[in-house]
Order: C-alpha cells, then structure tokens, then sequence
C-alpha cells in the first residue's frame, strides 16, 4: 500500500486533519485505507454488527464514536463480520475486546482502549451521520489513511 501518513501531511497540508494520539492498534492490519462511513452508538453495537454484517464493505472504513462510554462495541464476533464483508478498516472513538482474537483478522481496528465488558440492552445507532472526534469533523465519504504514525482525515481521496 504505497502510502505514508507523514508524508501525506507533508505534501498536502492544507487537505489533512488528524486524530489524536490515543488511539490503539487492535487488528491484523496497520495500514489501510478507504472511505468513511460513520456510526454513532450509545453503547450498545446492534446498528453496527447489522451494517458490518449486511453490507459491501469494500474500500470502507467504518468510524464508531461511542463519546467514550466505557463498553466495547467491536469484538472477535463484528470484526468476522468485517472481514467476510471486505471491510478495510474499523476506527473506535471508544473501546474494543477479544483483542487476541481480533488481530486474527486481516481488518484493521484502533481504538482508544479495551473493555471485556459490552453493553446488553438493544439501543438505535445512527449511521451516515456527522462525527466529532478530537475536535475533527468526519462525514459520509470522507477518506481515511492509516499508518503506525496515526489517522489522517481528507474531504477527498489523495492518491
């Protein structure tokens, strides 16, 4: 995958916004990249398992924002779904569990922590809505590339 995330804000920095620092590698992937498609969760992942579960996820990333609730929303289970649905990638504004599991997956996961416990009463999600995370906007269709050096965010693909 011939990109870098360094050099990404080097040559275009006036298209880049980045996450914060705190976010973790829990997939068989480092690098990946792809379009955005954003969920929001109020702890429980039932909107998320169906999306990862039912729908094409080829050049696709998926952002969660769970505003940190501490409950895992991804595990062994949704990243199986992600996998089989081609999936590039899954970014957590919150936590994950089944971590040795999950590296399993050619999928790649970061997220802020882990949490074995996760919520169990259904909730409505919300998909294809605007995120904030560390103060950056992330929408439908935005492009993510994701190295070790971390999570940079266009409103359009680079390269």
């Amino acid at each position: 995958m011939g990109f870098f995330t360094a050099d990404l804000c080097d040559d275009f920095s006036n298209k880049t916004e980045v996450l914060g620092p705190d976010f973790k590698s829990y997939g068989g992937i480092v690098k990946f990249k792809g379009s955005a498609v954003t969920v929001k969760l109020d702890k429980n992942n039932k909107d998320l398992a169906v999306l990862l579960k039912d729908k094409n996820g080829e050049g696709k990333i998926v952002v969660v924002d769970v505003d940190m609730k501490y409950y895992a929303v991804v595990g062994d289970n949704l990243m199986k779904f992600a996998s089989d649905n081609k999936y590039e990638g899954i970014i957590v504004n919150g936590y994950v569990r089944d971590t040795i599991a999950t590296k399993e997956f050619q999928v790649g996961l970061l997220a802020k922590g882990t949490c074995p416990k996760k919520y169990i009463p259904v909730q409505a999600g919300e998909i294809n809505v605007p995120l904030f995370i560390d103060e950056v906007q992330i929408v439908e269709g935005d492009y993510i590339y994701v190295d070790p050096d971390g999570v940079v965010i266009t409103k359009e693909k680079l390269i």
